[in-house]
């Protein structure tokens, strides 16, 4: 019984160290990355590096979210749970654009 709790934790913790986050700019009023490739269960923090505030958002069938209004040397993040392609934007910029594909 004990070694089929160790396997299973072993197992749980292998799954959950394998998750990397990225970091994705907001600079000039673009995203630093225009194409990012992840795997399902990585996160992506989206850092703002202008003097301005951003809203970023995606209504994606793989990933529907809207991290509101942050000024300049804030991030929000997101954790992508599904594979696919994620179109990305700013709700206050709309020449902003990116693409995260989740693997």
């Amino acid at each position: 019984m004990n070694r089929i709790i160790i396997l299973i934790s072993l197992l749980a913790f292998a799954g959950a160290s394998s998750a990397e986050e990225y970091t994705v700019g907001q600079k000039d009023k673009k995203f630093t990355v225009s194409n990012l490739q992840i795997k399902t269960g990585d996160t992506v923090k989206f850092l703002n590096e202008d003097p301005f505030s951003h809203n970023v958002y995606s209504l994606s069938e793989v990933k529907s979210f809207d991290l509101g209004s942050y000024p300049k040397g804030e991030a929000r993040a997101v954790t992508f749970d599904k594979p696919g392609k994620v179109d990305v934007g700013c709700a206050i910029h709309y020449d902003m654009a990116m693409t995260i594909d989740v693997k």
